[in-house]
């Protein structure tokens, strides 16, 4: 199925997944994140692999996979936004367990896979977000785990450190909605000490990449 409509972040935003088509017409505005393993053109211009865009009234070409968030855009009161997903998503201590997430308020919607794609979002609600910085990952269903993060609304910032103490930060990428954040994993899937940190009230969608021949688990396609 080359297009097809993901329901994880109904009712707030509508998720498109692209495969394998030489031309998509977006109208409006949206943000796009190339999944794929070459380069996809708007007009001109070239989006590498794990990179985002927002695009308007544009045409992509010669996608081998993408994801597409339309309506990032669409809440004039984010405010009003944010009080509605509280409202619908449960926090994400209550359903991933982790001791760094209790009393934090950050909320997650449903998890579908594509493939071997995992796609969460995100709303972090307060400033700041105190997540924690870390380098593991439990809720991981699998060794050998990629992980990357796009913004969707809001302001954040994606934080690496040197050992598990943020005076030890050495690198910081600031997260506008449409910024994908460079991958920070290394050829063995090793992550440095990091965290997303907000600037402002946020959503962002994580995006789980799982090795090439490993099958979601079944309970993390049914509900994340």
């Amino acid at each position: 199925m080359p297009i097809e409509t993901l329901d994880f972040a109904q009712p707030f935003f509508c998720v498109q997944h692209i495969t394998d088509e030489d031309r998509i017409s977006v109208e409006g505005r949206a943000i796009v994140l190339n999944l794929g393993g070459r380069d996809f053109s708007v007009e001109d211009q070239i989006v590498a692999p794990l990179s985002s865009v927002v695009v308007q009234n544009s045409t992509i070409q010669n996608v081998e996979r993408a994801v597409i968030v339309h309506g990032f855009d669409a809440h004039a009161d984010e405010n009003e936004l944010f009080a509605w997903v509280k409202g619908t998503w449960p926090s994400a201590f209550v359903v991933r367990q982790e001791e760094r997430l209790r009393g934090v308020s950050h909320y997650m919607s449903p998890k579908v896979f594509v493939g071997n794609v995992g796609l969460t979002m995100y709303h972090s609600g307060s400033v700041p977000l105190n997540v924690g910085l870390h380098k593991d990952h439990p809720f991981c269903p699998v060794p050998g785990f990629r992980e990357v993060h796009t913004q969707i609304v809001g302001l954040g910032k994606m934080q690496q450190c040197r050992e598990q103490d943020v005076e030890t930060l050495y690198l910081e990428e600031f997260m506008a909605p449409g910024t994908t954040h460079k991958p920070m994993y290394d050829a063995e899937g090793n992550y440095p000490w990091h965290q997303y940190e907000t600037i402002t009230p946020s959503i962002f969608m994580a995006v789980e990449m799982l090795p090439e021949g490993v099958r979601a688990p079944e309970m993390e396609v049914q509900n994340g």
